[in-house]
Formats: C-alpha cells, structure tokens, sequence
C-alpha cells in the first residue's frame, strides 16, 4: 500500500510515514481538534510516534485492514489532517471512516472533500458493501461533514464515548455502496 496516494481537486491522501509524526503530534495536541476525540492529548511525542508506527505497520501489512492517509493541501505540500479507513469483518464487506483536520482549515470543505474520495476508494478499490462512521452528537462540524458525503444517520448510543468533558451520546452514521 506503500505507494498508494488518492488524490482530489485540492488534495493529496498520501500513506502516513515517519515524515509526518511531527505534524500529526501537533495535530493530536491541538485542544480544539481535542474537544471531541477520544484519543486524548498525548503526553509527549513517544506516545504518538507509537500510534503512527502502528499505522505505518497496518498501511504495509501484506492483509492490509486499516489504511491511515496524511491529508495534505495539493498547491502548497502542506499538512492538514489525516484520515482513514478501518475494514471490519470480511465476510460483511464494511468499514468504518474517520478524520481529523487542524482548526484552522476548518469550514473550507477539506474533509468532506477527502471524505469523498476515501468513500469512494471503499466502494471502488475494496469492494466494500457498507462504510460507516461515529461522532459525538455535540460535533456540529463532523456532523455536517458526514451528511454531506451522502451518509445517513442511523443510530444514537447513550453515553459511549469517553472525552476530556465526560461521558458523550455518539451518532451511528452509514452510506450503502448501492446510495
């Protein structure tokens, strides 16, 4: 998967490496990307180097079951957010979607537009039946981004995720490969 990038009009999705631990440790400090990740702030850069190399493993393992993507801006090279997608159980065919951007590219239509293309990937390159996604029901922001890409509000979990404010409900959000 190594070699793998994705690309949109604005955008490259390019295999998260070890060039990019610094700006996703940057990323994961930042307390408004924070607000509704359960992932927490790290507490130094060993913490995220750990989570990055399991990314970098997942992205070059041979049964390949999670594929992680720095989002960068296509113009500039510039680091923006990242992005991923986690197969399930095969026999299912589905997956789960996640995000996340740096504040300050927020309201310009960068994740939906990665969005976009990482569903499209799902459905075209893996063959998948069924992507889905979570958030907080407080997360107006991904809220809107999931509605955007044509996913359909499916469920409302009480009380499942853990964040720095506590206990949060959680949306259960899903597209169809036939949508």
């Amino acid at each position: 998967m190594n070699n793998l990038n994705l690309k949109t009009e604005r955008l490259n999705l390019k295999p998260i490496s070890e060039k990019d631990i610094e700006n996703i440790h940057k990323l994961h400090s930042l307390a408004e990307t924070d607000k509704f990740n359960t992932l927490g702030i790290p507490n130094d850069i060993t913490e995220t180097e750990i989570i990055v190399d399991k990314w970098i493993f997942e992205n070059n393992s041979e049964i390949t079951k999670s594929y992680s993507f720095a989002v960068e801006l296509k113009e500039e090279n510039k680091f923006i957010g990242i992005i991923g997608i986690n197969l399930r159980k095969e026999k299912y065919r589905n997956a789960e979607v996640w995000f996340k951007f740096d504040y300050n590219y927020w309201n310009k239509g960068y994740a939906t537009e990665s969005l976009k293309r990482i569903i499209n990937f799902g459905f075209e390159n893996l063959k998948l039946h069924r992507i889905e996604a979570g958030c907080a029901v407080e997360n107006i922001g991904s809220i809107s981004v999931l509605e955007k890409v044509g996913m359909l509000r499916e469920a409302h979990t009480r009380k499942l995720l853990p964040l720095k404010s506590g206990w949060s409900d959680n949306y259960g959000y899903a597209i169809l490969s036939t949508d």
